[in-house]
C-alpha cells in the first residue's frame, strides 16, 4: 500500500470516528500518523540521483510575492499589468507551464512577482506539478491567492487545504510551544496556562507515535493538537496570504461588497483595470518593508537609493541596518543619529538595538582611532628601550 492510500485510509477512519472526550486520544494519534506520512510524501524518493525537475527562480529585489490559484483565474494577466513582463494568457487552462518572474517598482523598492502554473485539487500529492509550485511559494515572503469572483467560495477552501497539507500555514503565527528533544530524563510536560485541547496523556501518545521518549514540552498558550504536531515536525512555514478576487466586473455590486469586507481580501478586475493601486498598497502593508535613507556627515540625506529592511529578512534594528551595509561596520559604530517617525526628537542619539521605521534617516557616527600613549609632549612613554643598559650610547665628546 502506497503513502497516498495510507493517508486516505486514515482520513476515512477519522471521518467515521465520533468526536468526543473518549475518542480525542485516538484522533490525536491519527493526526500524528497523517502528519508523518505527509512529511514522507514530500521527501525525494530513495535512490534518486540529483535534483528533480523544478522551476526555482533566483531571488531578486527586496521581496518576493508568489501568485497561486486555479487555472484561468487571471494570474498571467495580473503579472503583465503590474510588472510589464509578458506572460502568455489565453482562454484555455494551463497556459502557463513554468515559473515566469517579473519586477514591480513600487515606493523606491523592487518586488519580485512570480507567475506560477495553476494548481488543481490533489496538488499536495503531486498532481499537475503541484509539488514544484508549492515548493516555490514556500520561498516567497507573501502569497497572493488569485480567485475567480464568479466561481463558488469552495475554491478558497480547496487551495488552503492543499497548501496546509504540505506545511504552509497561511496568516498564522508560530504556536507558543517550547519543545526540545533530550537524550535522557523522560518526557517533561508543563504549561503556564490552563489547557482545554491537549492534556499530558495526549501529548505523551503523540510523542510516542514519533518514537520520542525523552523531551521537554512547555505550553505558553492554549494550543491545539495540530499546533503540537506542527512544532514536533519543525518544517512548517508561516506565511502571509492575501486573497485576490479577480473578475468582479461579471458579478453584482452586493457580491463585490461582501467579498471586499472579508479579512485579508481585496477585489480587482484585470479586464477593466479596477483597484490595482489598492492591491499594491495592500501588498506593501502585508510585506512590512522598511525604507531607511542614509545621511553622510555634513551633507544632505540621499533619498534616491534607500536601504530596504524587513522583519522577515533579518530584522529592522540599527544593527541590521549596519550589517546590510557591511558586516564589519557594527564594531566601529559609536552611535547613530536618527530622524523620522521612530525618533522622539530630531535628531535622536540611538544605539544598535533601536527599531527603525519606514522612511527614517540615519547617520552613523564611527569611533575615532586612538593613538597609543597620547600625542606630542603628552606621550606616556618613549620609543627608547626600557633598560638603560640597552639604550644606544652616544659617542664621546671630542676634546
Amino acid at each position: 500500500m502506497g503513502i497516498i492510500e495510507k493517508i486516505k485510509e486514515i482520513e476515512a477512519e477519522m471521518a467515521r470516528t465520533q468526536k468526543n472526550k473518549a475518542t480525542e486520544y485516538h484522533l490525536g494519534q491519527l493526526k500524528a500518523k497523517i502528519a508523518k506520512l505527509r512529511t514522507q510524501l514530500l521527501e525525494p524518493p530513495k535512490g534518486s540521483s540529483g535534483a528533480g525537475e523544478g522551476f526555482e527562480v533566483t531571488k531578486f529585489g527586496h521581496g518576493r510575492v508568489a501568485l497561486i490559484g486555479f487555472p484561468s483565474v487571471g494570474k498571467s494577466t495580473l503579472l503583465t499589468m503590474l510588472t510589464g513582463t509578458h506572460s502568455e494568457a489565453a482562454s484555455y487552462e494551463f497556459t502557463t507551464l513554468t515559473c515566469i518572474p517579473g519586477i514591480i517598482h513600487y515606493n523606491d523598492t523592487k518586488i519580485q512577482l512570480l507567475d506560477l502554473p495553476g494548481i488543481i485539487e490533489g496538488a499536495s500529492e503531486g498532481k499537475g506539478r503541484g509539488r514544484q509550485v508549492i515548493a516555490v511559494s514556500k520561498s516567497s515572503d507573501l502569497v497572493l491567492m488569485v480567485l475567480d469572483a464568479s466561481k463558488s467560495e469552495g475554491h478558497r477552501q480547496i487551495l488552503t487545504k492543499e497548501l496546509e497539507a504540505v506545511g504552509l500555514r497561511l496568516n498564522k503565527r508560530p504556536p507558543q510551544i517550547y519543545y526540545k528533544k533530550k537524550k535522557t530524563g523522560g518526557i517533561s510536560f508543563n504549561s503556564t496556562i490552563p489547557l482545554t485541547h491537549v492534556d499530558e496523556k495526549l501529548c505523551y501518545q503523540i510523542l510516542h507515535e514519533y518514537k520520542i521518549h525523552n523531551a521537554e514540552v512547555l505550553f505558553r498558550e492554549d494550543a491545539t493538537v495540530d499546533d503540537l504536531i506542527d512544532v514536533i515536525e519543525g518544517n512548517r512555514k508561516y506565511i502571509k496570504c492575501v486573497y485576490v478576487y479577480n473578475k468582479i466586473d461579471v458579478i453584482g455590486i452586493d457580491d463585490v461588497d461582501r467579498l471586499a469586507r472579508q479579512p485579508n481580501s481585496i477585489v480587482i478586475s484585470c479586464n477593466l483595470k479596477l483597484n490595482l493601486d489598492r492591491l499594491l498598497a495592500k501588498m506593501w502593508d502585508e510585506m512590512g518593508l522598511v525604507r531607511v535613507y542614509t545621511k553622510p556627515q555634513g551633507q544632505q540625506p540621499d533619498f534616491t537609493d534607500p536601504v530596504v529592511l524587513s522583519s522577515d529578512r533579518g530584522g529592522c534594528t540599527v544593527e541590521d541596518f549596519c550589517n546590510h551595509i557591511h558586516r564589519s561596520l557594527v564594531k566601529d559604530v559609536k552611535y547613530v543619529l536618527v530622524w523620522g517617525t521612530s525618533a522622539r526628537h530630531y535628531p535622536q542619539h540611538c544605539g544598535l538595538g533601536h527599531l527603525l521605521q519606514d522612511e527614517d534617516v540615519v547617520q552613523i557616527i564611527k569611533k575615532k582611532e586612538k593613538e597609543d600613549g597620547g600625542r606630542g609632549r603628552f606621550k606616556s612613554h618613549s620609543n627608547a628601550p626600557a633598560r638603560i643598559s640597552d639604550r644606544e650610547k652616544k659617542a664621546p665628546l671630542k676634546t
